[in-house]
């Protein structure tokens, strides 16, 4: 065998050319540069890149005039990666010190191996169908010979966690987001660089160990194999790719109450002032549409009739601590101003379209346009902005168009033709409003809610929902494998209405029972949002053992802040995962990959949602090895069995791992209440296990000049001792002390030990925590 060293350490000149040694052979010639290998094959041109140890950027086309991919998702560099090639007369490999791409001389098909040889995924012999001119938009297609269970690729309202034996249409929609990012409980993930409308054949009945992505348009192919093996490691990989979440403020955390829609600044702020009234905590508000005055939507300017000082409500919101975001549009009516000013400068979409609800129509910016993107947040900074609204909800951002999916295929964008773009449109225009608001309101961090995403998304401080969804059973049960996939595409923060968008009667106990069932799954989401049409759904509007049940959940939810806060601070800083499905944690185990209603929140948190109307008990599979404790009574359970869990009404079976050190703060009114209650710090038994717990000043970004505060936390299981660590960092405004109450989780006989922290070690012995 003939080794050639390539990265760093050239003994092989970029662009020399191998010929092949076979002149039948498929592949042709084989060229090296200081990025990666090419090789001329009969079905045109294969381009091999190690991006990191672990990430391989493959690119195929056949034109030799294609100019590559519409690609705004990937914004990342390639790393230094020591790579080398060999040549031996039936392959050419590729190797780094974590993967090795071997390329069948004969075929041209690729296998991806681990260091030993051992193959992760493989092509079968002509895999890649790529068009052989530029006459427009042309279709493409990647064959694998891929099994198992898949995941990821955004949000479908399908029911599926596992999408084994189906076929993923990637096309933005109303409850239907597209992110392609497919990841496999193997260890891997493939990023496919094509915004087109896409299908993923995960191996259905005419090809089982068939794994086949199809786009409508691109011109050639180009995607990213990103091996673990864990699955963080696949999501890290994606972000090293595609951008790093960066933190949202604490208040973001808290209860978000909305509905469609608060009428009149009178209505909106009653609804905060009450929250206050009744000790319910409380951080946000939500100004949903048709604030404007007729004809001027897109004008974001609030009807002065109804809304009479836009800036005095944000005043005496902020006042009571409490935030406001307000829905905007990438919809404008026609004569409006604003639809003026981006027209001329080339950025709307031309057709005009019919409105979905209500009647009229109207047109819609065009994102791709770098000045109708500087533009239509200008627009609103000069408006909502001044006015002092915390952030943005951007409705419809799929686009919507005319209601009838599939329309922008037939426009052209500032980017192209709608076709190739088709899919990217949420990302290019919540770039816009990330961008616009990180310049000119420096001292807030960003937030965006959204209605549709796509890879790259995170990076915009971003959180999408998913959608105008219906109150019921059914659906409910339908959104969380919905929101696991979507977390699991790499994306970490969604949300969804809780009681669903086309909800039912606060006073009818049959919605009361599903909308308290959904509150309670709706505490371990990473965003906490009540939202629907019809009636209310504030806490008082119903009956008073539902109200109970409610504010409690409310309050665990804050109690809960110190934990996901530190979490945020883990998906930022660590690339990590919030909500968690099952496979993230347990990846050996077969029987998680189709568990649709258990999940982590966090490392620590099983939730168990309760989706059955009448319920008393449900069962609850407890994967693992080490022992899980419930998160209600203490009482410990062996891992590897199924149970069945309490699950009345006031109750959702939480369980937590052995191991785990949750952090649970005093319950508060508002997120960055200060107090000098303690935070407990809850220790279950059983493994040695730690916690990073984290604070900053809580918005901002001063985060990212090292303005923060990191405590680990670290349990020894054999000496029974809790190590608080000393503190790493500061921050304006950081306390210099804090009380901590160390608990057991297990019931026992333990009693808490008070600690007064001052930022030096602390150990903390806990002998009946066994």
């Amino acid at each position: 065998m003939k080794l050639f060293q390539i990265a760093l350490l050239f003994t092989l000149g970029a662009g020399q050319a191998f010929g092949a040694s076979d002149a039948a052979s498929v592949v042709t010639a084989m060229t090296t540069s200081a990025t990666g290998i090419t090789l001329q094959t009969d079905q045109g041109t294969l381009i091999l890149e190690p991006w990191t140890n672990r990430i391989i950027h493959v690119v195929a086309f056949h034109n030799p005039d294609w100019k590559g991919a519409y690609n705004p998702a990937v914004i990342g560099k390639p790393h230094q990666v020591a790579w080398t090639v060999a040549e031996t007369s039936e392959a050419y490999t590729l190797s780094t010190p974590a993967l090795q791409v071997r390329v069948d001389r004969a075929t041209a098909a690729l296998s991806f191996r681990d260091p030993s040889g051992k193959i992760i995924l493989d092509e079968p012999a002509h895999a890649r169908s790529t068009p052989v001119s530029s006459d427009g938009p042309q279709a493409v297609r990647q064959d694998f010979a891929g099994s198992g269970a898949y995941f990821g690729l955004g949000q479908h309202p399908n029911g599926l966690m596992n999408y084994a034996g189906n076929i993923i249409h990637l096309q933005q929609a109303n409850r239907d987001v597209a992110v392609p990012m497919l990841v496999s409980q193997s260890g891997y993930g493939i990023l496919w660089n094509d915004a087109a409308v896409t299908d993923v054949d995960v191996g259905t009945a005419s090809d089982p160990a068939g794994l086949t992505f199809r786009s409508e348009a691109g011109g050639g192919i180009d995607y990213d194999f990103i091996y673990g093996p864990t699955l963080d490691d696949v999501v890290a990989g994606y972000r090293d790719l595609t951008g790093d979440a960066p933190m949202m403020a604490r208040w973001t955390w808290g209860l978000f109450q909305s509905k469609e829609h608060y009428a009149t600044q009178q209505e909106l702020l009653a609804v905060a002032a009450k929250y206050r009234a009744l000790h319910a905590p409380l951080d946000a508000v939500v100004q949903d549409w048709q604030y404007w005055q007729a004809g001027q939507w897109g004008s974001h300017v609030m009807n002065p009739a109804r809304y009479p000082d836009p800036a005095g409500m944000m005043q005496t919101l902020h006042g009571e601590h409490v935030h406001a975001i307000i829905s905007v549009w990438p919809r404008f009516d026609l004569g409006t101003a604003n639809l003026a000013e981006l027209d001329k400068a080339g950025g709307m979409l031309a057709p005009v379209y019919p409105n979905v609800y209500p009647k009229g129509e109207g047109r819609w910016y065009d994102p791709f346009s770098a000045a109708g993107r500087d533009i239509y947040w200008r627009q609103i900074m000069r408006t909502l902005g001044r006015d002092g609204f915390d952030g943005w909800w951007l409705d419809a951002s799929e686009a919507e168009l005319g209601g009838q999916w599939g329309q922008m295929r037939d426009i052209t964008t500032a980017a192209g033709p709608g076709a190739v773009v088709y899919n990217a449109y949420p990302l290019m225009h919540t770039t816009a409003v990330h961008d616009g608001m990180r310049r000119d309101i420096p001292g807030k961090r960003v937030f965006i809610l959204t209605r549709s995403a796509y890879a790259g998304q995170q990076r915009n401080g971003a959180i999408t929902w998913s959608g105008d969804t219906s109150g019921s059973w059914d659906n409910f049960r339908r959104q969380i494998p919905e929101g696991l996939n979507f977390s699991l595409s790499g994306i970490p923060y969604w949300s969804n209405d809780i009681g669903g968008f086309f909800g039912g009667d606060p006073k009818d106990p049959a919605y009361a029972e599903l909308f308290t069932r959904w509150y309670e799954y709706g505490v371990f989401n990473p965003m906490f949002r009540v939202h629907g049409t019809g009636d209310s759904k504030e806490l008082w509007q119903f009956e008073p053992d539902i109200q109970q049940i409610l504010l409690r959940y409310d309050q665990l939810r804050y109690r809960l802040l110190p934990y996901i806060y530190s979490l945020s601070w883990d998906v930022t800083h660590n690339r990590g995962t919030m909500m968690r499905p099952l496979v993230m944690d347990f990846q050996d185990d077969p029987q998680v990959a189709d568990i649709t209603n258990q999940y982590m929140f966090g490392k620590a948190l099983l939730v168990n949602p309760v989706t059955q109307k009448g319920a008393a008990v449900r069962t609850v599979y407890l994967p693992g090895k080490t022992p899980w404790y419930d998160f209600w009574t203490g009482t410990r359970f062996g891992a590897g069995q199924v149970i069945a869990a309490k699950a009345d009404l006031g109750t959702i079976p939480v369980y937590v791992r052995a191991g785990s050190v949750l952090p649970l703060g005093p319950v508060v009114q508002y997120a960055n209440e200060e107090t000098d209650k303690p935070t407990e710090l809850r220790v279950y038994p059983g493994a040695d296990g730690q916690f990073l717990l984290y604070d900053d000043a809580g918005d901002g970004y001063g985060y990212q000049k090292g303005q923060y505060a990191t405590v680990r936390l670290s349990w020894n299981d054999a000496e029974h001792r809790l190590i608080i660590g000393r503190r790493q960092g500061s921050y304006p405004g950081m306390a210099k002390s804090r009380r901590f109450e160390v608990t057991c989780g297990f019931t026992s006989t333990q009693k808490p030990q008070a600690v007064s922290y001052t930022g030096g070690e602390r150990s903390v012995l806990l002998p009946d925590c066994r």
